[in-house]
């Protein structure tokens, strides 16, 4: 750090009786009054360098022994006054990047300049910060970092002039530039012992003023980083590391509890601290670049987890759903795991933005609208292109698709294990649970093992639903994606509707029918499933039957199933059970439930059909063996 030293005198001021004053043969003959502190001084000194003394003593009235000067604005406080003073008794001292602004701006109050006598404080102070201040990176942001509690610095053109160095000095190689000596050997011990820089300097040295530029409070850091960002030269990755430096040294972690369950004493001091923190957050928000993983989407999140808790503005907060929908497949479970704070409902998790961010993510998928037909000169000009170019595109295109098919593949596991986490919270409705589940589009489910755990956690986290609320909540699974496990783990659920429980027995009978002729039996999972149910897999299935009526039962677990004629009678009584139920609910008409029954049993339906194909088919292989 630079300093500069003026004047050789000792330093003869001293303090008696709440009044400061200068050891002097000469008596003294000023009085001046800076913010409440007196200084009994001399007149010919401070006169002859401080234009705004000379006119203050000219227009105030002379007394026999004092003259009282007032000095109630004096910017820089009392020391940088103390500091004007001591240089225009000739007595020495220091000046630093963490004094030269107050003294700075005193000096420019009292009118220390040249025309009132050469080598005054502000030529020289001016030349110390232009050839010594500015050409120093610590004492460029030291020096910066100080204007914020003196506004006459702004008028002075300080806070700009140290913006745009620090801007400039950004673009250079910190080997360039001239650093503070601890800042230089932090970056000395990352290099190789060969000479050659290894992987951990190049990637210091590239964001090497982040930590630096951090130390600034939030309004000069926005504009630091604005005057940075107008070059157009630093990477946007870059950019966002930096913003994510600044948020971890200044936006600390915040949970809900920090404001919700603070109590009467404290709401004020709570409400301030969320004032400065919003007015940051919201800040470092407006500066992220526009370029796609320019910050990484974790960061992101928690930025959207913070402006959650503090209520920032809805723009805020749609910008940063925005950045993290366009790279979602980023995203890990626990960060998207955003508190609520919403008073109209109690739910642990704020699902809507989450949903809003699902939206973002597949509307970047989407194809562009259909263009409008050509003329016959576009037409032969796009003929006249080279077979390169429209391989090339071709390419391009392919790519571009594979991209957007893998991201849907991560996003859909993403999705379905958020969903496990938010199934336990008690309070979640059951449409908002659904519509984040169909949100995703159905290939990019490969399996529906992670949605068959959540589905199955929502229900043990809701046992007072109804049973048509089960089924609508099951509506969104699809049997034939689950894996064996799954399908064990679902035939015993009693949590689960009939007809759920039955589309898995169906569907792992069909897979063991269509895998050839070699199948001669029911797959050994299922056949167990059935046999602890007492349905003797061995015995080939009775003739289906149009007119059979079974008597209701209302339990929708698997403990209805009671000792079957056979597996086809058992699936039949099933499917008509759970199909009657269905259709009574929504065709409330006033027929009673056994004549409702009945007539469903005497349709043909297709499951029947399906059901009677599919048992023939192993009961002839099973009698061909």
């Amino acid at each position: 750090m630079k300093f500069m030293k003026l004047g050789s005198r000792p330093d003869t001021f001293y303090t008696a009786e709440a009044v400061r004053s200068v050891s002097s043969e000469v008596s003294s003959d000023l009085i001046i009054q800076v913010k409440g502190s007196r200084y009994l001084l001399h007149k010919f000194p401070l006169l002859s360098k401080c234009l705004r003394l000379q006119k203050l003593c000219a227009e105030s009235p002379e007394s026999s022994l004092h003259q009282i000067v007032q000095l109630p604005d004096f910017p820089g406080g009392l020391e940088a006054f103390e500091l004007c003073a001591k240089f225009c008794y000739g007595i020495t001292i220091t000046l630093s990047a963490h004094n030269i602004v107050s003294a700075r701006c005193a000096a420019e109050y009292l009118q220390m300049t040249e025309d009132v006598e050469k080598g005054n404080l502000i030529y020289k102070l001016e030349v110390f910060f232009s050839s010594c201040i500015l050409h120093g990176w610590r004492d460029t942001i030291v020096t910066l970092q100080s204007t914020k509690a003196f506004p006459w610095s702004e008028e002075l053109g300080i806070t700009s002039k140290c913006i745009e160095v620090i801007a400039s000095k950004i673009l250079i190689h910190p080997s360039k530039v001239n650093l503070s000596h601890s800042h230089s050997r932090r970056l000395k011990d990352d290099i190789s012992c060969n000479g050659i820089d290894s992987q951990r300097h190049k990637q210091a040295t590239r964001g090497w003023w982040a930590e630096d530029v951090a130390e600034l409070n939030i309004d000069l850091y926005w504009r630091t980083m604005i005057a940075i960002k107008s070059h157009g030269k630093v990477p946007s990755n870059l950019i966002g590391d930096a913003l994510k430096v600044y948020a971890s040294k200044w936006l600390p972690s915040i949970s809900r509890n920090d404001f919700v369950d603070a109590s009467d004493s404290d709401s004020d001091k709570a409400n301030e601290l969320s004032a400065k923190h919003r007015l940051l957050l919201e800040s470092l928000i407006s500066l992220l670049p526009a370029e796609k993983g320019s910050a990484s989407c974790s960061f992101l999140l928690k930025l959207l987890k913070a402006a959650n808790i503090l209520s920032a503005s809805p723009a805020s907060k749609m910008e940063l759903a925005r950045r993290v929908g366009v790279q979602l497949e980023e995203a890990m479970v626990i960060d998207l795991l955003i508190p609520s704070l919403s008073y109209t409902t109690q739910m642990v998790y704020d699902v809507d933005i989450v949903m809003t961010i699902i939206e973002h993510f597949l509307l970047q998928w989407q194809s562009p609208p259909t263009s409008p037909p050509r003329s016959r000169i576009g037409f032969e000009r796009r003929r006249s292109r080279s077979a390169e170019n429209i391989d090339f595109e071709l390419q391009e295109s392919r790519r571009s698709s594979s991209a957007s098919h893998s991201s849907k593949l991560k996003v859909a596991k993403l999705v379905d294990r958020y969903l496990q986490e938010v199934a336990r919270d008690v309070n979640l409705p059951l449409s908002k649970f659904t519509s984040i589940a169909e949100s995703v589009p159905e290939f990019a489910r490969l399996d529906h093992d992670d949605l068959y755990k959540a589905i199955d956690i929502y229900l043990k986290a809701h046992p007072d639903m109804g049973k048509s609320e089960r089924k609508r909540l099951c509506r969104i699974l699809d049997c034939k994606k689950l894996s064996v496990e799954a399908c064990m783990h679902a035939a015993q659920n009693e949590l689960l509707p009939l007809r759920v429980v039955v589309q898995v027995l169906f569907f792992e009978q069909a897979k063991a029918t269509m895998a050839g002729s070699k199948v001669a039996e029911l797959p050994s999972n299922i056949k167990a499933l059935l046999a602890a149910h007492n349905i003797d897999p061995s015995k080939p299935p009775a003739p289906l039957s149009t007119t059979t009526s079974v008597q209701a039962d209302d339990q929708q677990s698997i403990s209805g199933l009671k000792s079957p004629k056979s597996k086809l009678s058992t699936l039949q009584m099933k499917l008509a059970e759970d199909d009657y139920l269905n259709e009574n609910e929504m065709h409330p008409d006033g027929m009673s439930r056994p004549s409702k029954f009945k007539a469903f049993c005497s349709l043909p339906t297709r499951p029947k059909r399906i059901f009677s194909k599919l048992w023939f088919t192993n009961r002839s292989i099973i009698e061909k063996n």
